[in-house]
């Protein structure tokens, strides 16, 4: 098949899922921006998990995972994969996937990915994710690459520039103006509730929960009849719930699944709560603020201080103190010049990274001009 002519590149999004986080979400979106622009896309998914909606031609070699597995069983689904490379032709390939195996980079290197030029995109700070164990010599093989993304300034510079990794770019995750489009109903739980929130994929050893739950109780929200609620799931919600359930404030705090469509809980916050030990471009900043709610959040590696402008769309707590971060939320709540004024700047302030903006930059990089 012949590759797609002129600025319309024929491109393959390699990704371990499409669903229950906000890498994935962003890696759907790229699929919608790059099929918008006239690209012709291909998505190639590890996993067999959609969550998202997406655009293009899906090669999901999840399905291809029956029974148990094993190194022959992966060993043919890579060939499968290298096939399905080969026999398209693509211009690029955007791989997505953590990398902290290095030997198995080796193998993605110089066998899958050999004579295609490719794109790595770097999601989070956590260096052993995306470097691998062996960050020197995986720089090399990267250095090989058509291009290297972070999708933060903290990561081109502090992780990948600083790594020696060369090529370097940086290309924010994007939100859908049309999500404030949407109008679905609040679930029956908060119907009639004042409440902040915090979502996302529960694995508290990155989100830190703990934390959040510890600094609500501190705060005099619960008190002021203002729920806490928590949205998603992951390996941690059950220690969670156990954790809430001691509390003092236990009966104001309210845990909701996963959703792949939230924007009505997110409209429906007095604001959004961000108390990770680490990220790479923390969407649910971005999207809170495209919807008009404010944010409040912990000044962690990487990302909230590429998106908060304190005091004007949320508040950015330096330090990770429970007392601070309790003093910050009550502030939101008990200072109402201040939390109009954030409302008010909320969704004009992220207007450059919208799916719009940041089109752009994607590209310019396919098309030569970055």
């Amino acid at each position: 098949m012949n590759k797609v002519q002129g600025k319309h590149k024929k491109i393959c999004i390699v990704t371990i899922s499409l669903g229950k986080g906000g890498a994935e979400r962003s890696c759907a979106m790229l699929s919608q921006m790059l099929s918008k622009m006239g690209h012709e896309v291909h998505i190639v998914l590890l996993n067999d998990r959609i969550s998202y909606p997406y655009s293009g031609t899906l090669f999901n070699m999840g399905l291809l995972k029956k029974g148990k597995d094993s190194e022959f069983k992966r060993l043919k689904r890579f060939v499968k994969l290298r096939s399905y490379l080969r026999k398209h032709d693509f211009d690029f390939v955007i791989d997505q996937r953590s990398k902290n195996q290095y030997f198995r980079e080796v193998f993605y290197s110089r066998y899958i990915y050999h004579n295609v030029s490719t794109i790595y995109v770097t999601h989070s700070s956590n260096k052993r994710n995306y470097l691998t164990q062996e960050p020197n010599k995986f720089v090399k093989l990267c250095n090989k690459n058509y291009a290297n993304v972070g999708v933060s300034n903290y990561i081109e510079s502090s992780l990948l520039k600083a790594s020696g990794m060369e090529k370097t770019f940086t290309i924010h995750n994007a939100f859908n103006p049309d999500w404030g489009k949407e109008n679905n109903p609040l679930p029956r739980k908060l119907e009639g509730k004042t409440y902040i929130l915090s979502y996302g994929r529960i694995v508290d050893a990155i989100k830190d929960y703990s934390f959040l739950i510890q600094a609500y109780e501190a705060s005099s929200l619960w008190q002021r009849d203002i729920f806490l609620v928590i949205m998603g799931d992951g390996p941690d919600k059950q220690n969670l719930q156990q954790l809430a359930g001691k509390s003092a404030a236990a009966h104001k705090i309210l845990f909701l699944p996963f959703d792949s469509s939230p924007f009505s809980v997110i409209k429906g916050a007095q604001f959004v709560t961000l108390t990770s030990n680490f990220e790479g471009f923390p969407m649910v900043l971005v999207e809170s603020l495209s919807l008009g709610t404010p944010v409040v959040s912990l000044d962690i590696v990487s990302g909230p201080n590429e998106i908060i402008e304190p005091e004007s769309n949320g508040l950015l707590i330096e330090e990770r103190s429970i007392p601070l971060f309790a003093q910050a939320m009550e502030r939101m709540v008990t200072d109402a010049a201040l939390y109009e004024t954030c409302k008010k700047n909320a969704s004009k302030s992220v207007n450059r990274f919208s799916m719009q903006e940041i089109s752009k930059k994607w590209n310019q990089l396919l098309t030569h001009e970055a």
